[in-house]
């Protein structure tokens, strides 16, 4: 995956969490026993597949730090930050128009399925990440502004890195 011509940007939905209590979310929603389970089998075999990044950038809700940390743990990347730009509602743009090497977002629906989509210039709501899913996304260095200029290199699903009985 390192490419010195390249950016690549890895894209990390959180695990399986805790319910949202009367339809509201709450920033302090934890993974569930079988969310963590499934998210640490998905980073050990992406990690498997030789996925390592260069930055670890995570929302602060708890639920995706929790899934930032099993990464972390797993070797996906050296470092975790957290940045509140990948926050349900965040702007990750100031995040996305620096970035360089490898980097790994994790955070939430329908915002990272939206910055994906906006990348490679497909309709939003074209794509949509599951719970633990990941999606490779990879456009020349260099550009000031990527948006449509990047292309799609995988969109994985758990099940697709995970046996069934996790």
């Amino acid at each position: 995956m390192r490419d010195s011509s390249s950016v690549d940007l890895l894209l990390l939905r959180h695990g399986i969490a805790a319910e949202r209590a009367l339809g509201r979310d709450d920033p302090s929603r934890a993974l569930t026993a079988r969310g963590m389970r499934r998210t640490q089998e998905v980073v050990h075999q992406l990690r498997m597949l030789n996925v390592q990044a260069d930055a670890l950038i995570s929302s602060p809700y708890r639920r995706a730090r929790q899934t930032a940390e099993l990464a972390l743990q797993a070797g996906l990347a050296e470092s975790l930050r957290l940045d509140s730009a990948l926050e349900p509602g965040g702007d990750p743009w100031p995040l996305v128009s620096r970035l360089s090497g490898c980097c790994l977002f994790v955070g939430h629906e329908p915002e990272l399925s939206r910055l994906a989509a906006t990348l490679i210039g497909a309709p939003v709501g074209s794509l949509r990440l599951r719970k633990a899913g990941c999606c490779h996304l990879s456009w020349p260095a260099g550009l000031n502004d990527p948006r449509g200029q990047a292309e799609l290199q995988a969109l994985l699903r758990p099940r697709l890195l995970i046996p069934r009985s996790v």
